[in-house]
């Protein structure tokens, strides 16, 4: 909470008036006053009061965590692709890829039964434009399409991705003193950010061919320009502010994986992510989380679901449980016990 820069303190009553006025079919923004002092409040900005993964006394969220893979790349499809690519360590999605990517993006829009509220993306290109994709099924204004479609052409509304945002506020709960808020000014939209931490394994295991110079060549300020319009986050700093250095162990590349997703998710416990990577750290995200499991099938596009529980103590601090895996339904991801003979998939 301390990154937020201005507060302000409403009581109750003034949230009950809030509740009130959200669901009323007034303008899109009312003023309101706390003593002698206004106050303008966007109807978005008390969305986390109606938002159902906050308990009913508002000190308790429960954080969900999605790890997704990229959809079909390039050179899997194509085998000639990578004999004449400029970039052979970095393969583009084909037709099949983006289309893939824009339908799980509505699966997750209508299944997963929360919002998500920030994405972050690994630097390679298939990541970035499955992320394109992703955000925008997520946001799209007009979802009656066909089920075949890419994002071409979709109207998006960046704010449906982070919708604790808006005009500028969000209120928090504040448990410093009873049925007190906090009125708290964030950046208006902007949810999305590339993290060198969700990259591929640097090593031979998973690029075939690596660049002779030992320069990746991630144009950053290119990769963001494309995704959806008014949704890049860049006042994000990286957990991972380099690559990892090249032939790094499949061991070691593991446990980053475990790592990134452990920090993104400290540094973001009151919001729900979903993290677009590469197909190890989504094993990662399962057999790091669930004992005794081995995974043997991430299929392109597949992902995995992280619950834990977050309590907000007195001091402002939070207090987070361990993750359990939520895999429910058809995820593309295939895996067994170590303990039994039991499958999932």
């Amino acid at each position: 909470m301390s990154r937020f820069s201005h507060q302000m303190r409403l009581s109750s009553s003034l949230i009950r008036r809030f509740k009130h006025r959200l669901n009323a079919a007034a303008s899109k923004s009312f003023a309101t006053t706390e003593g002698s002092r206004p106050v303008l409040v966007h109807k978005r900005s008390v969305d986390i009061l109606q938002d159902p993964w906050f308990n009913e006394d508002h000190r308790r969220f429960q954080q969900n965590v999605v790890v997704m893979r990229h959809g079909d790349r390039a050179d899997n499809v194509e085998p000639l692709w990578i004999s004449k690519a400029e970039r052979p360590w970095d393969p583009p999605l084909v037709e099949e890829g983006l289309v893939r990517a824009y339908c799980t993006g509505r699966k997750l829009r209508t299944q997963l039964g929360f919002p998500i509220h920030r994405v972050f993306v690994s630097p390679f290109l298939r990541c970035v434009q499955t992320a394109a994709e992703v955000i925008a099924a997520l946001s799209a204004v007009d979802d009656d399409r066909d089920v075949s479609a890419t994002s071409d052409g979709v109207q998006i509304d960046p704010s449906k991705i982070k919708v604790r945002q808006g005009c500028g506020f969000s209120l928090i709960w504040s448990p410093a003193r009873p049925v007190i808020y906090t009125l708290e000014f964030i950046s208006p939209f902007g949810q999305v950010s590339i993290e060198y931490g969700l990259c591929e394994m640097l090593n031979r295991e998973a690029i075939r061919t690596p660049p002779k110079d030992g320069n990746w060549g991630f144009n950053i300020v290119e990769l963001q320009a494309m995704f959806p319009a008014g949704t890049v986050d860049h006042s994000v700093g990286r957990i991972y502010k380099e690559l990892p250095h090249w032939e790094e162990t499949v061991l070691g590349a593991r446990n980053r994986y475990e790592r990134i997703i452990q920090a993104l998710a400290d540094k973001y416990p009151s919001e729900n992510l979903l993290l677009i990577t590469h197909g190890e750290a989504v094993g990662v995200a399962v057999y790091a989380f669930l004992k005794d499991t081995s995974v043997y099938e991430v299929e392109y596009c597949a992902y995995s679901q992280l619950r834990r529980s977050i309590t907000f103590g007195e001091d402002q601090t939070s207090t987070a449980g361990n993750f359990e895996v939520i895999n429910r339904g058809q995820t593309g991801i295939s895996f067994c016990s170590l303990s039994s003979d039991d499958s999932f998939n």
